[in-house]
């Protein structure tokens, strides 16, 4: 055989790999890296191999490790993603495992299906802005919700996967602090976050610009605002998009400079303390009809103090609080306040929640978590200590191809992901990406309705800080309630929610998606028909 004719067939054989993964879909890797991409997979599937017997186990990974990184990944492809042979974790010698109790009889009959959940409806427990009367108050239909994720820090293809991922989910999208896309229009429920710079909102000083906001909220399908105090990532500092991902689209959407660092500043301008914050908050709300709340990480308690205060005394408040846990962020971030701002998010946000309930204020507040909590083991924990909705952001980046190569800061982003060029962005197909973004968001929604099934509630909200305990390696547990100094009742919605969604739950639960008392039976929230604005019938 001649050398041209041995050295033809294999290079055949790679021009129709390479001919293949640039046309495929499925994998952004791959069209960005053909060939070379397959590399990427061969070590993932020797990977436990390579752990086992050379380098770390299947739980040292961080920020997220491999069985959980595993999970989304089986999740969003609805491959098989349960684990054999038990479990790998160290039960027996780690400090802080979460231990969730089941609970041998309720009152609650389980499904006898295990895919059981998958199409079943989750909504919230309590409707959203009710307490306060604001005119477009609103039951979210779904517990999980996409968090802030702004177009810049991500591609406009994973926005606009994300968006499109919501929508089959029928859930909630926050927008981030950049502003209102184009990608966020692609059918899904919107928050819009105002953040310290007020992108979107402003006018050309860079101020608060109250008439753009109403006519920007109006435009679009948004049912909340939120406004961004701080976050989990970089505390105390503001957002921060590098010049790199400061393209002319984004500049014309955040009204800065192109190329240049888009910094936010640390603190607001609209309004300088508590007491005008909720003035600024209601005005807000009055003009937009819309339940308005803020997101903070949690840090000096004396800002909670002071807004209990106010609350307790004035018929000024917010509808909602996102707290952010000092483990979460999706973007760039200085090291210091990645590492070692903020507490994480069991503790601020039940020592936030505490506060608020040793004041009375709990049953009108809807509570959000957010920071990590897109595993269920966390989601359930979130939901015991008091959350009544979850917000979930680098889960859903890795449902959509994200593989954790932590280079979002750098706009070089091997999977087109958090990268604002447009040969790696490319790589990313919204619509194939946006089915992986709502399988993941319906598993965990199934495993965290599994889990509290298991523990005999009809609802995740129901399951109690005395559901858990945190096992102190072999030698004692602790419930989250003891753990955290919960007193009866902390943690869950008030009586009559608690009724609510139980008859809810019981109602979906009747037949299968489509028929009678199911959700999709149900005029959305907010909408004329069967439901009225506060979702109730």
């Amino acid at each position: 055989m001649k050398w041209s004719n041995a050295l033809g067939i294999p290079a055949a054989a790679l021009a129709a790999v390479a001919s293949y993964d640039l046309l495929q879909r499925r994998h952004a890797l791959l069209r960005n890296f053909p060939v070379l991409g397959h590399g990427r997979y061969l070590l993932e599937s020797l990977g436990p191999e390579l752990r086992q017997y050379i380098t770390t186990n299947n739980d040292e990974e961080r920020p997220f490790t491999r069985d959980q990184r595993r999970w989304v990944y089986a999740s969003s492809k609805k491959e098989t993603n349960t684990f054999g042979f038990g479990t790998d974790n160290d039960i027996e010698f780690t400090d802080g495992y979460t231990i969730i109790k089941h609970r041998t009889f309720s009152d609650i009959a389980p499904s006898a299906v295990p895919g059981g959940g998958d199409t079943l409806q989750l909504p919230s427990a309590k409707v959203l802005g009710s307490a306060r009367g604001r005119a477009k108050a609103f039951r979210p239909h779904s517990l999980v919700n996409i968090s802030a994720m702004s177009f810049g820090s991500l591609s406009s293809a994973a926005i606009t996967a994300l968006n499109r991922g919501a929508t089959a989910a029928d859930c909630l999208q926050n927008t981030g602090e950049g502003g209102l896309s184009r990608y966020h229009r692609n059918g899904a429920d919107l928050v819009f976050q105002i953040g310290t710079a007020y992108f979107g909102c402003r006018d050309e000083d860079g101020r608060f610009d109250l008439d753009r906001l109403v006519s920007l909220v109006h435009s679009a399908p948004v049912r909340a605002i939120e406004i961004k105090l701080s976050q989990g990532a970089k505390p105390g500092l503001g957002g921060l998009l590098p010049g790199a991902k400061v393209t002319a689209e984004i500049a014309e959407i955040r009204g800065v400079r192109e190329g240049s660092d888009c910094v936010s500043p640390s603190r607001h301008t609209a309004f300088h303390d508590v007491d005008s914050m909720l003035d600024w908050v209601e005005l807000v709300a009055a003009e937009t009809g819309l339940p308005v709340g803020i997101k903070s990480a949690v840090g000096d308690s004396r800002f909670w103090e002071s807004l209990i205060e106010e609350m307790t005394h004035s018929d000024r408040g917010v509808d909602f609080v996102t707290i952010d846990g000092g483990e979460g962020g999706t973007g760039a971030a200085p090291l210091v306040f990645s590492d070692a701002v903020s507490l994480p998010f069991r503790s601020g946000f039940a020592r936030v929640y505490s506060m608020f309930a040793e004041a009375g204020l709990t049953d009108g507040i809807t509570f959000i978590g957010s920071g990590k909590l897109g595993l269920p083991d966390n989601a359930v924990v979130a939901m015991a200590l008091g959350c009544d909705m979850i917000n979930v952001a680098r889960e859903p980046m890795l449902a959509i191809g994200c593989i954790q190569a932590q280079k979002c800061h750098t706009d070089r982003c091997p999977t087109g992901v958090a990268t604002q060029s447009s040969w790696l962005e490319h790589g990313l197909d919204a619509q194939a990406k946006s089915v992986r973004a709502d399988n993941y968001i319906r598993s965990l929604r199934r495993d965290v309705f599994k889990v509290a099934e298991a523990c005999g509630v009809a609802h995740p909200g129901l399951i109690t800080a005395s559901d858990v305990e945190v096992a102190d390696g072999n030698r004692r547990a602790t419930t989250l309630a003891e753990l955290y100094g919960y007193r009866d009742g902390w943690g869950l919605p008030g009586l009559a929610d608690r009724d609510e969604i139980t008859r809810l739950m019981a109602e979906y639960a009747e037949g299968p998606v489509g028929e009678t008392g199911s959700p999709d039976a149900q005029t959305k929230p907010g909408t004329t028909g069967t439901t009225g604005a506060d979702g109730h019938r």
